[in-house]
């Protein structure tokens, strides 16, 4: 079974509570680092004389190096020389390696984690196919710097609030902003959303102040609270107040010596403060008016289904009518059919009508089935009982669901048609049995039994025909009855839906 970080570091050498909380905290700013450094995040925590990967983290923004969940993974001296020193004389490492899985070479950073004493608590590997290594360090002074950065801030446990923003994406925009609220450093994605919001002069060495976006809000929310922010912002379009644009921006604040320079010289003394906030922005416009759309569908064929349910109570209620002027009996007994047919299709709609796009509890739906059939089909003068048997939910696709409804619908009619006779007690059991991937329908009474000369094949009841075709065309399963005592008829089918092969598995 596989572990958790909590987990994992739990079983590790005896840790103080604040260094597995350290550690922890760390596992969760993780993949936003990973993210901005375009690199794989590993956790490693020593266990006796090896150490095992306690977290891991992927970047969003390119392919990844480890394809494979490493979580757990453990490693001795032998494997991993820059891990193991790293932890043992407490500073950072650089070298090149090979994939664990083997394959192209890798550059590896790792750096140490000092716990609240001072000593080193694990390790923090940073690591980066050649390619994407050689790009990060061809991009601008400042970013490098601000990566940097962000990474010791991860060691420290600064990055509070990071285990609360979305995943960095591949078309993300970078900003980096200093504590004077002038921008030093646009990525080129960046540029682009605000040159669709009319900004088309250079972002950077522009005041905060010319722009009128929400990043002055964020700047200010997060420089105050030394913690990371998501928000979803409505943009208007630069000297158009007709379009806009919706933004989703994550604003990180810069907590070190310097945004601009990696070293200063010994003599002067630079305390860590905060020197900036890095926003990244994502151009969510078309994402929300798909959302829009999907959700006026969803709408419009709610309310569909229940204009439907409406309709087909409608029908079954002139259907009544029709069935009390009627003083033939047989007429009388297909109307009674129909009504109940049309009821049991309106139960699924009715269904439809509130869980758009979600399956249907197929049990709930005979529940229903079974109440409308006691209030309005039960033989005068007889003493029927019809159960539904125990078990869990069902769910199933619309298009099963309505199958099931019908077949369910007709067995019970026939079953109170045809099962009793001369018995003026009886009972019907609906027994719906999940099968993994298969469903098993059986209706079973204690009536008199199938004559003996029955053959389901050569039967002339409408409401055999009925179930038989939509088990077979419809459900594409089988459908068998035999006498057992009374009748039982039993309906299978698989829970594979042949449009697009979904593969339902009995839960919401």
């Amino acid at each position: 079974m596989e572990q958790s970080t909590e987990e994992l570091l739990s079983g590790c050498e005896p840790l103080l509570e604040g260094d597995r909380l350290q550690l922890t905290h760390v596992a969760e700013g993780m993949p936003f680092v990973a993210d901005i450094s375009r690199a794989d995040l590993l956790l490693y925590v020593r266990d006796q004389e090896s150490a095992i990967v306690a977290a891991q983290a992927r970047p969003h923004s390119i392919m990844p190096v480890y394809a494979e969940n490493l979580l757990g993974y453990r490693i001795d001296p032998a494997q991993q020389v820059a891990t193991f020193r790293a932890m043992r004389w407490g500073y950072r490492l650089r070298g090149t390696q090979r994939l664990i899985a083997g394959g192209a070479p890798v550059i590896q950073e790792v750096h140490p984690i000092r716990g609240s004493d001072g000593g080193v608590i694990g390790a923090l590997s940073m690591e980066a196919n050649l390619i994407a290594y050689v790009r990060q360090k061809s991009r601008s002074k400042v970013f490098q710097r601000t990566v940097r950065i962000l990474q010791r801030m991860l060691l420290r446990d600064e990055l509070k609030g990071a285990e609360a923003l979305s995943p960095f994406g591949q078309n993300d925009g970078i900003l980096v902003v200093d504590s004077d609220r002038v921008t030093r450093y646009a990525s080129g994605i960046a540029t682009e959303h605000y040159r669709r919001l009319g900004y088309l002069d250079s972002l950077v060495d522009r005041h905060l102040s010319t722009l009128d976006t929400g990043d002055h809000m964020m700047f200010q929310q997060v420089f105050d609270d030394l913690r990371c922010h998501e928000a979803e912002y409505t943009e208007r379009v630069h000297l158009s107040g007709a379009a806009e644009r919706t933004w989703v921006r994550k604003g990180v604040p810069l907590i070190g010596r310097s945004l601009y320079r990696p070293w200063w010289p010994p003599t002067q003394r630079l305390r860590r403060r905060p020197v900036g906030v890095l926003f990244t922005i994502h151009d969510a416009t078309e994402e929300r008016r798909k959302e829009r759309e999907r959700k006026i569908q969803s709408a419009m064929i709610q309310e569909i289904h229940h204009r439907v349910k409406n309709n087909l109570q409608t029908v079954a209620a002139v259907l009544r009518i029709q069935l009390r002027r009627s003083d033939n009996e047989e007429v009388r007994a297909i109307l009674r059919d129909s009504v109940s047919r049309v009821l049991s299709m309106a139960v699924v709609h009715e269904y439809l009508s509130r869980e758009q796009g979600q399956a249907i509890n197929i049990r709930e739906v005979t529940q229903r089935i079974v109440q409308q059939t006691k209030q309005g089909g039960l033989p005068l003068g007889k003493e029927i009982r019809i159960v539904l048997g125990e078990g869990n939910n069902l769910y199933l696709p619309a298009r099963q669901a309505t199958a099931c409804a019908l077949v369910i619908n007709e067995l019970l009619q026939n079953a109170l048609e045809h099962a009793f006779g001369s018995h003026r007690v009886g009972t019907i059991t609906v027994d719906l049995l999940d099968e993994g991937d298969a469903v098993q329908m059986v209706i079973t009474d204690d009536g008199e039994g199938l004559p003996a000369d029955f053959t389901l094949e050569d039967t002339s009841s409408l409401g055999l025909e009925i179930v038989r075709t939509l088990v077979q065309d419809d459900l594409q399963g089988t459908f068998e009855i035999k006498s057992n005592g009374g009748v039982q008829a039993i309906v299978r089918f698989s829970k594979r839906v042949m449009e697009g092969e979904e593969l339902w598995n009995g839960q919401e």
